[in-house]
């Protein structure tokens, strides 16, 4: 069970990612100048911080929205360095 929750909170955020981009491809499209490449390497690395940069990057990047990003990417690196620590600690 503990291995289940472990796997749903590192599979969550990627999974609301691709939920969103379906939902909304036109905001992913001017968000990232119609590449698909930087989205999808966002989604698998950091998708918290991508989801914050489609939100606050369609109207142009300024002042607080650096604050939402250094958040995101702060909570993508905290959940990321969480979950290997937890495999790690089940390991041994």
């Amino acid at each position: 069970m503990g291995c289940l929750i472990i796997l749903f909170t590192g599979f969550a955020p990627r999974l609301a990612a691709v939920l969103y981009w379906l939902w909304r491809p036109g905001l992913w499209d001017r968000a990232f100048n119609g590449s698909w490449v930087w989205p999808v390497l966002g989604i698998i690395f950091l998708p918290l911080t991508t989801i914050v940069w489609v939100l606050v990057a369609t109207n142009g990047v300024t002042g607080f929205d650096f604050l939402w990003l250094g958040i995101a990417v702060f909570l993508d690196l905290g959940s990321n360095g969480r979950n290997a620590a937890k495999r790690d600690w089940r390991s041994a």
